[in-house]
């Protein structure tokens, strides 16, 4: 219940990632908003490690993961969240961004051999169902398939790649390294593209802006990363993803509080349907952990 908790928190973090996204990209370009990002996160984790001395080594078997994980989960994720988030507003982009967990469990299942439960399935496709409601106007969804769109759909699948590489790491380093050492590599992964990709940018936003960019930066990409990863390990990846499907929900709220946008009848019952969905695809999972343990202890004190 611990690593749900904890869990739940960094999806209502990452679920604020993109309103504050969409307001950062106001005032910097795509790629080197990323970049920045990225850039404040590992000096907050680099100074964090040191002081800690849980700096170590990384041997040739962690950068056979390593690797692909910053191609994938950092350069390819940073890239299209920021790019897509250019042409595609923040309640979309969550909506397109929920459909990780689906992708997630299957990857899962096909390189972890992770279970697929039906309780999981049913748990997937009720906060899915809650997804369309949060996000769609009357209970419709109208959504042109846009180049935005698309972009969000490859930074979905980069996503879903990278909760499954975090879950490889995870099997021989520690959270705190693996998130340090990805982000790093991350950020050196993804100036040069932002530097080729938008040239001669001239960066000049008031001085509210950096406080809100220095501020969530090491918050999201930074402590935030620490607890996911470490839980992936604990609950799973499948089972982790799963709480991805609160995104729109925190969005909305948050559109709500920050934009003024309201909420509708229908959005508020897909936002329960949401919480339903990822309680019935974990709760299983506790219990199940809980009557396993009970029949354990039961059989050591029969003996």
């Amino acid at each position: 219940m611990r690593s749900y908790l904890l869990l739940l928190f960094c999806a209502t973090l990452y679920g604020s990632n993109f309103v504050l996204g969409s307001l950062l990209l106001q005032a910097f370009p795509a790629l080197h908003l990323s970049a920045y990002r990225l850039m404040v996160s590992s000096v907050f984790l680099l100074i964090y490690l040191v002081a800690t001395r849980r700096m170590t080594k990384i041997t040739f078997r962690d950068s056979v993961y390593l690797v692909p994980f910053v191609l994938i989960g950092m350069l390819l994720h940073q890239v299209s969240f920021f790019t897509g988030l250019r042409t595609t507003d923040a309640t979309t982009a969550s909506l397109i961004l929920s459909l990780a967990p689906i992708f997630t469990a299957l990857f899962a299942r096909l390189f972890l051999r992770e279970p697929f439960t039906m309780r999981m399935a049913a748990g997937s496709i009720v906060a899915l169902a809650g997804v369309f409601f949060v996000v769609g106007h009357g209970g419709t969804l109208s959504i042109a398939i846009t180049e935005g769109i698309w972009i969000m759909f490859v930074c979905m699948l980069a996503l879903s790649g990278s909760i499954i590489l975090m879950k490889k790491l995870m099997e021989h380093m520690d959270a705190l390294v693996v998130t340090a050492y990805t982000t790093v590599l991350g950020c050196i992964s993804v100036y040069p593209v932002a530097v080729w990709s938008e040239p001669h940018v001239q960066v000049q936003p008031r001085f509210w802006w950096w406080v809100l960019l220095i501020g969530s930066a090491p918050l999201i990409q930074g402590l935030c990363a620490i607890i996911w990863n470490a839980q992936i390990s604990k609950v799973g990846a499948s089972k982790a993803s799963l709480f991805l499907n609160l995104q729109p929900f925190v969005a909305m709220v948050l559109g709500y509080i920050t934009l003024g946008t309201l909420i509708s009848l229908t959005q508020a019952a897909g936002s329960v349907l949401i919480i339903c969905g990822v309680v019935l695809a974990t709760l299983q999972g506790y219990r199940t952990r809980k009557t396993h343990d009970d029949k354990l202890e039961l059989t050591h004190a029969e003996r």
